[in-house]
């Protein structure tokens, strides 16, 4: 089995953690993938056979080329330290983009065994473009002259500039020889994370059901591709097994998922349990890839 690449999304949430820890030097400790943007994904892969799999940290919300910039040369690092000649990459949200276009722009693709991507807005986000095209966009660049905070990854995840990289890159991943395969998910709106309800209703109007960021149409990509020369490359679309939003989607339990513990147990129970579920839907990924 090649080595396994786990490729975070925009804006992370544990960005301050990863920040502090990288300021101060500190160590790794166990703690470290208890609260990592793939909540113990990794641990638990390791403690199922799967020995490298590694977590990566691009830039917080920068541009879509700089952060497939940097996730290249993560893949290199790992590809040096294991000495194998391919990696598998899952990656999450705006990550699977990151990937996609590291593979097309940067010369990746033979060093890509194979790309899954879960709750990825193939072709954009309408949050991202209400956030550019209704005053997001100045706010974006006075937070990134006044505090050097770099969001212009936003701007990437715009329907059209998502639609624009589909165009550009469709040719190239129809021949190559990399596997893609899409996980798309979504959830009720009484089961979202309540910071993405709005978000969920905008999108629901707009383009039907969601995981609170990215309609499912768009996390599903396309069915195939096909070349100008007519080769054609399939493309698993497969659905998360269990209900999820885009925080669920990388390990994460939220309150909106419990019930009354009559019925379901304490919180703790339903919280362990839920999580568990997520983590054995990363493990059957991870087995069913591609040698």
């Amino acid at each position: 089995m090649f080595p396994i690449i786990l490729a975070h999304g925009i804006a992370r949430f544990d960005y301050l953690r990863e920040k502090i820890k990288k300021e101060l030097n500190l160590p790794d400790n166990p703690l470290d993938d208890e609260l990592q943007y793939f909540r113990n994904i990794r641990t638990f892969l390791n403690q199922n056979g799967f020995a490298e799999v590694y977590n990566t940290n691009v830039k917080f919300a920068g541009s879509l080329r700089d952060r497939a910039e940097e996730l290249r040369r993560k893949t290199n690092e790992v590809l040096t330290v294991t000495g194998a000649e391919k990696v598998h990459i899952i990656a999450h949200s705006m990550g699977g983009l990151d990937a996609r276009m590291m593979i097309v722009d940067l010369g990746m693709a033979d060093k890509v065994a194979s790309l899954t991507t879960i709750g990825t807005p193939h072709f954009g986000t309408i949050i991202a473009d209400n956030l550019i095209f209704f005053g997001g966009g100045f706010l974006i660049k006075y937070l990134h002259d006044a505090l050097k905070l770099d969001l212009n990854g936003f701007a990437d995840l715009t329907i059209e500039n998502c639609e624009t990289f589909n165009r550009r890159a469709r040719n190239f991943e129809a021949k190559n020889k990399v596997f893609y395969q899409t996980y798309s998910s979504f959830e009720k709106i009484s089961d979202i994370f309540a910071p993405l309800l709005l978000s969920w209703m905008r999108i629901q109007d707009a383009d039907g059901s969601n995981d609170g960021l990215v309609s499912v149409r768009s996390q599903r990509w396309e069915s195939s591709l096909t070349a100008d020369d007519g080769t054609r490359k399939p493309i698993p679309q497969k659905q998360f097994p269990i209900p999820a939003d885009h925080l669920n989607q990388c390990g994460w339990w939220d309150w909106e998922e419990s019930v009354n513990p009559v019925f379901g147990g304490s919180y703790q129970s339903q919280k362990t349990n839920y999580e568990s579920r997520i983590k054995n839907i990363y493990l059957e990924i991870v087995r069913n890839l591609p040698e």
